[in-house]
């Protein structure tokens, strides 16, 4: 599912989920040794743990983040 982002320099992210398991993460724009970093930690996760450590992280003085945004997509993700 393609999950668009709210408040940060990723503009939206593609996001697997099988099983509860996160089978491929792909954020479009944002920073890119960061993003790329946190697409291939959370690869093969429970999206359920994922959701855990990263809802909630904010960037600088934005009440969000990428990661955050990736926790909330995953949920998205779940609830479909």
């Amino acid at each position: 599912m393609l999950y668009k982002t709210h408040g940060t320099c990723s503009t939206a992210i593609d996001v697997e989920v099988e099983g509860g398991i996160v089978k491929q993460v792909k954020f479009i724009n944002g920073c890119p040794g960061n993003t790329r970093g946190i697409e291939l930690l959370v690869q093969g996760m429970p999206a359920q743990e994922v959701i855990r450590r990263l809802k909630g992280v904010t960037c600088g003085h934005k009440p969000t983040s990428c990661p955050d945004q990736l926790a909330r997509a995953l949920e998205a993700a779940i609830e479909e």
